[in-house]
């Protein structure tokens, strides 16, 4: 399928890019790769070129990956200053019953943190998904505050002071749900109204050193949706301010979509400024661009999704204070997307800045414009 002439643009400059910085593609593996000025550009990885602009850039990993697989490891500890589990964290993860922990694959996260000079995102004390089995039936409005204070001593206890920021609760609000103010109807809305409060004061108290995050999806779009739900996150997050609830940031997902009927712009800047005014600090903190709506082409894929990194990515840095840009995941070869959002051709998703082979993509070489472009923090 033939491409536009704005995707061939799109795809020859990231391209280019490539090859300046000393990536053709080959079989040389893609994770130590000096660029061709280190006098310039002192590496060409994304924790380089973040760190030259002040930005922590890091992505999501998966535990058994880093034990198991040499090269996804390598890829990792070359590319990330920061990482965050994909469910390690999670309560259902961490809480195989009521009474017992499990911490193997945690522990494991920050010790390969530690070794790497990474910081780590602890994700999440709250969500509306991965509860475990046990939590219907031995969680009731009687003890649930004692479940949810506990959990989060125990865990931020274990790591406090090892963890550059917690997603205390993370998706709070769904509109669909029809409940005041948009917040989602789930068990612990359900069982502790105030669960949200509790949370934070209690990661507070555990550990004073983490930033406290509150972290959405679907508030990214300049479309209908996105917009009625930046309004209701914002309002939950003057409503913590008021009542004194303690938080330091807000994650924006940035589960994003290529293709021209996808637009982000002057909505998410907006909501960026706003936030940073009221002194809260912004992170990207999931970020992956979707290729379902593209050609089979690889081409063309490739170059739709280069160029919504990159337009996304000056978006939301612009002039804005933000310092942390995570994509959940750094290959394709592990996204989640390849199983929960397939193609509907079956394909799979050409979507992280490395691809299957662990090679870079034009998606890469966007980020790594877009970086050096902003202004240093």
């Amino acid at each position: 399928m033939a491409i536009t002439r704005r995707q061939f643009l799109t795809q020859t400059s990231a391209l280019s890019t490539l090859a300046a910085m000393g990536i053709s593609g080959s079989a040389q593996p893609p994770y130590a790769i000096q660029s061709a000025s280190e006098s310039e550009h002192p590496a060409t990885t994304l924790r380089a070129a973040g760190a030259a602009r002040g930005i922590l850039v890091g992505c999501a990993v998966k535990v058994r990956l880093l034990r198991d697989t040499p090269e996804y490891a390598a890829l990792v500890r070359e590319q990330a200053g920061i990482l965050v589990e994909e469910n390690a964290m999670k309560f259902a993860r961490l809480r195989p019953s009521p009474t017992t922990y499990f911490f193997d694959d945690a522990d494991y996260l920050v010790q390969f943190a530690e070794a790497n000079k990474m910081k780590v995102r602890g994700h999440n004390f709250v969500w509306c998904r991965e509860l475990p089995q046990w939590f219907e039936g031995y969680v009731t409005k009687t003890n649930a505050e004692q479940v949810l204070v506990e959990h989060i001593e125990h865990v931020a206890g274990r790591y406090a002071g090892k963890i550059h920021s917690w997603d205390v609760v993370n998706e709070a609000i769904n509109l669909e749900d029809g409940l005041p103010d948009g917040m989602r109807n789930f068990p612990w809305q359900k069982l502790l109204p105030g669960y949200l409060d509790i949370a934070y004061r209690t990661a507070r108290r555990v550990d004073p050193k983490a930033l406290l995050v509150y972290n959405d999806y679907g508030i990214e779009s300049e479309d209908e949706a996105s917009r009625k739900k930046r309004i209701a996150v914002m309002q939950l997050l003057k409503g913590m301010q008021k009542r004194g609830v303690p938080l330091d940031g807000v994650g924006i997902q940035s589960h994003l979509s290529a293709g021209p009927k996808h637009v982000y712009g002057a909505g998410l800047q907006a909501f960026i400024a706003e936030a940073h005014q009221m002194g809260l600090k912004i992170l990207l903190t999931e970020m992956d661009v979707n290729d379902h709506d593209l050609p089979a082409d690889i081409p063309a894929r490739d170059a739709s999704v280069a160029e919504t990194y990159g337009r996304y990515l000056r978006t939301a840095l612009g002039h804005s204070p933000l310092e942390v840009v995570l994509t959940w995941g750094i290959t394709d070869r592990y996204t989640w997307l390849n199983s929960d959002q397939s193609r509907s051709d079956k394909l799979p998703e050409r979507c992280l800045p490395f691809d299957a082979d662990l090679q870079p993509t034009p998606a890469f070489a966007a980020m790594v414009q877009a970086l050096r472009a902003t202004s240093k923090r």
